[in-house]
This record gives structure tokens, sequence and C-alpha cells, in this order.
């Protein structure tokens, strides 16, 4: 194991790039084997020492609760060691700079089925090459990176443009979302920031968890299930504030005051918010009061 330490371990947490010393990588020379793992970042990464320790290469990598192995298959467990986890995200920058290796993690958030294996090849390459090898997009498996890379910032970024907000009675500013991956900690410093004066929340349905801001700082929850929300992850109207009816209702006004028949193009419009997102936005949904426009006084 020391081997192993002094492999993926390293003086490497300044976040500065590559250093000039490169070891060489051990050679995998034992049988492959299928390991699995919690599911979790750390676990990946505790998977990825014990590989080097075993000096045995993934046949499969997969979270415990959905692996699926062969007949005669022995899957190898791993625990998940945090420390172990740590001095291995250290030691990655000895091969690759900060923004590589911060793609490592955002393609786990894409949940691709098999990021796992992906993450293993891309991380595996650079320790061998000894250097940044993000660049190098003859290869099929940087080019693959760096398309779910884009995609997972894509939902990111719609994500922090269509989230709408419902005020309840206690306060508290609650949105429901379903996103395409696992944007929520991507998006937590951007809201963060943004209402700072509010409490909220922000659940993602398809995942279970959610974000929670208390005015002082912004934590991961989980719903059991019997306080889930409801089928489509709507707020009860008992329990929204009074007024939020009307600032819909408002909302819906405004927008279809601003906008000029006219100059439709429906095209152009779904290219810039796709259909999946419309379940997000206030002026998307049925009208409740037709619009009329303000009369001006003056004129009667």
């Amino acid at each position: 194991m020391a081997s192993s330490l002094r492999l993926i371990s390293g003086g490497g947490s300044t976040g500065v790039g590559p250093v000039a010393a490169r070891p060489v990588a051990p050679e995998l020379r034992n049988p492959p084997a299928d390991y699995t793992y919690d599911g979790s970042f750390e676990g990946l990464l505790t998977v990825l020492f014990r590989v080097y320790d075993r000096k045995s290469a993934p046949n499969s990598i997969q979270a415990a609760g959905t692996a699926q192995g062969g007949l005669f298959a022995q899957p190898v467990a791993i625990d998940t060691d945090e420390v172990l986890a740590t001095r291995t995200w250290d030691g990655l920058l000895r091969f690759m700079p900060e923004p590589a290796r911060a793609r490592l993690y955002h393609v786990f958030l894409s949940e691709d089925p098999e990021r796992e294996l992906l993450l293993f090849r891309y991380a595996d390459m650079a320790l061998r090459a000894g250097r940044d090898i993000s660049d190098n997009y003859a290869d099929a498996t940087v080019r693959r990176m760096q398309r779910l890379a884009q995609q997972l910032f894509r939902e990111k970024h719609r994500m922090e443009a269509f989230v709408r907000f419902e005020k309840a009675q206690d306060g508290l500013f609650h949105a429901t979302i379903e996103p395409d991956f696992d944007v929520l900690p991507l998006i937590a410093s951007h809201f963060t920031k943004r209402y700072a004066d509010q409490r909220w929340l922000i659940f993602d349905r398809k995942r279970r968890y959610g974000l929670y801001y208390d005015l002082t700082r912004t934590t991961i929850v989980e719903f059991e299930a019997a306080g889930q929300p409801s089928r489509r992850g709507e707020v009860a109207a008992t329990v929204l504030d009074e007024r939020e009816p009307l600032f819909k209702i408002l909302w819906q006004a405004y927008f279809d005051h601003v906008n000029i028949p006219e100059r439709k193009n429906l095209r152009l419009h779904q290219r810039h918010i796709p259909k999946r997102y419309w379940k997000y936005l206030s002026e998307k949904q049925p009208r409740e009061r037709r619009f009329e426009p303000i009369k001006n006084k003056r004129s009667q």
C-alpha cells in the first residue's frame, strides 16, 4: 500500500497545477475486478485508490444499490475512506491542473451510466502520461468528458435562469426542479449570493433531496417518505402565502403586456427556453384570469 500512497497522494493541494516530479504508474497486472461502492464521489475516489493498491484494473465500477454483476462475478466492495479520498483528490493535481481535476467531479454529477469507468480511464491516462491530457481531443475519453461537462453546465445555467420560487405562509420561498443532471451542488453558490436576504428551499424531485438556506448558510436536506411533496412536486395551496396567487397573476400580466405578438418566433423561443423547462415558469402556466390592460383614466 505504501507505493500506492506515494503514487496517488502528494503535495498538490495548493491548486497550482502539476509539479515536475512524475512517479511511474504501477502496472495493473492482476486480473480485472468488479468494484462496488456507496455511490458517493468520495467513495469513487476511494475506489480509484484501491485499484492501484490491488493492482487490479476495474472491469466495472458500480454503486452498490444498482450493481449488476455476471453469473460468476465476485464483486469487490470498497468502503468509503474519506482520508484516502482526500489524498487521492489532492494527488490528482500532480497530473492535471485544477480545471481538469474539477471536470472529474462535474462528469460524476452528470450521472452518465458509464461515468465511473470513464473517470478511471481519464485519471489513469493522465497518471501514465504524467501531464495534463485535457486538450487531447483526438482521444475518445477526453472528448466524452468534455461533452458531458458542457452538457452539465448548460443545465446548470438554465436552472439558475428558470427556477421560480413560491412563498409559503411561514416566509419560506420554495421551488421544485427536476433537472437532467445533478446540478444542485453547482447552483448552491448562485442562489446563496442572489437571495441572501430570504429563506429558501430548492427541492430536486427526481433525486429526492434539496438545498435549504436559513439566512446563515446553505445545507443539503433530505426528505423522509412521510414528508415528501406531492406527486408533481408542488406546494399545497393551503401552505402558500395568501398573496402568492396574486404574484403569479401579476407576473403573467407583465409577460403578456411586454409580449409582441407580431414578432412571435416559436422556433427561436424554444431554442432559448426548451419546452421541458416551461413547467418552472409562471408565464407558461394556464391563465387563471384573463389579462386586461390598465385603462388610462385621462382617456375615459
